[in-house]
């Protein structure tokens, strides 16, 4: 099988650009298309796709999901996206670009419905299924030819076709031999779209793309690169493999083997999130330290109450800072013994912003946990005795509050910050 057709799902084996069976012109063409199996999928402007699907008087308007005017853009609808407005931007900046746009706030229960059901379509298919956020997943499919009587490509189109018809909301899908590629392939086609890239054409293929497209490069990253002359996916997989290990150590030699296109990583369902954070942005800037912390506790109750639902703990602390123009500061600390508590996490981000410049303003601060364990056994160290301790009260307040409601308990810092 090389051709498909995503409408009635007809299958060939020369280039059509309509469909024989049905005369659709929503006709996928790859010389690999039937032996690929590693997908990717990425729902088109998930949240504002939402939004607009609820609310009808929205369809044709430029539609940004974020918060308010010092918050940033959460997603931005492609009719918003023609005028500049992207995720990430901060809200000023977005509606500068845009300023017809209909700003509308963020109903993540709602997303999450949403996703719920689009994974559990995923599901069916097969149980290797990697979701990354509530609105992409890898799904791979080796093996499942036998079981649905398909290839892996007929069956994604299918499940593309039930979401748009059930769900009124498109996805996009990128079929390939592993997971790098996959992810690529998906962005090719936005919205509605359905590429391949196979095994054989993938060095030609990334050779003259930014390096900015493989993951894990970021400015600093492309900087460094760039000072080396590297400036192309191709440039890294012509580089001598001596020098990008001097300047990148072993992500320079990972980079170097995702530029000929090969990724071993494998689906995993089970993968761990990688980091449990909560952050809040100010209606004005804060510079007094006391203000900035009574902002921090009830961030740091959000972050310990979620590991604790999730029973695991985190080795490493973070705390962020966003600065009046925008940028970004990231501190982390890795912890003696992993936590599960508000009070260790705060401790130690009390600590990190303590050593910041005094006086510095700022807009936005966050509190985190990564690099994850297992929760049983986590406080077991001889050292642990304060964690244990803040560990067994915040259960006893989470218990109360799951009984009684959030407001419960509450503690002095708390009602400071509100």
């Amino acid at each position: 099988m090389k051709a498909l057709c995503r409408d009635c799902l007809w299958t060939g084996e020369r280039k059509a650009p309509r469909c024989p069976s049905c005369g659709s012109p929503r006709t996928v063409f790859h010389e690999e298309l039937g032996a690929l199996s590693m997908a990717h999928l990425d729902c088109d402007a998930f949240y504002a796709s939402v939004e607009k699907r609820d609310d009808p008087s929205l369809r044709d308007k430029p539609v940004i999901v974020g918060g308010g005017k010092r918050g940033v853009v959460t997603t931005a609808c492609y009719i918003a996206r023609m005028s500049g407005a992207r995720s990430a931007m901060p809200m000023f900046k977005a509606l500068q670009l845009c300023p017809d746009a209909v700003v509308v706030k963020p109903n993540f229960a709602k997303y999450k419905h949403e996703s719920a059901l689009i994974m559990a379509r995923l599901s069916n298919l097969t149980p290797l299924v990697q979701p990354l956020s509530l609105d992409e997943a890898w799904i791979d499919l080796s093996g499942t030819e036998r079981l649905h009587g398909a290839p892996p490509a007929v069956m994604l189109a299918k499940v593309q076709r039930e979401i748009e018809a059930e769900q009124n909301l498109t996805v996009s899908i990128g079929l390939a031999p592993n997971k790098f590629l996959a992810k690529i392939a998906s962005e090719l086609d936005k919205p509605r779209g359905f590429s391949a890239i196979g095994a054989a054409e993938a060095v030609a293929f990334l050779a003259t793309k930014p390096v900015s497209i493989l993951p894990g490069v970021g400015p600093a990253t492309v900087s460094t690169l760039a000072s080396l002359g590297l400036r192309t996916v191709g440039d890294i997989a012509n580089a001598d493999l001596k020098t990008l290990a001097q300047a990148l150590g072993t992500g320079g030699l990972r980079l170097h083997r995702l530029a000929h296109g090969q990724d071993a990583r494998a689906v995993d369902p089970d993968s761990v999130r990688k980091t449990v954070s909560a952050e809040t942005t100010f209606n004005d800037d804060l510079f007094r330290r006391e203000d900035l912390e009574d902002q921090l506790w009830p961030l740091c109750e959000k972050v310990a109450r979620q590991v604790r639902r999730e029973e695991v703990a985190g080795r490493v602390a973070t705390l962020k800072l966003r600065t009046p123009d925008f940028k970004i500061h990231t501190r982390r600390r890795t912890l003696p013994v992993p936590t599960q508590t508000a009070q260790t996490l705060f401790q130690v981000a009390r600590e990190l912003l303590a050593a910041e410049p005094p006086g510095r303003s700022y807009r936005l601060i966050g509190a985190g946990l990564t690099e994850f364990v297992p929760a049983a056994g986590a406080a077991d160290d001889f050292f642990a005795g304060d964690e244990r301790r803040a560990l067994k009260s915040e259960t006893a307040i989470d218990a109360l509050r799951g009984k009684y409601g959030l407001g419960a308990v509450v503690t002095g810092r708390a009602l400071k910050s509100r």
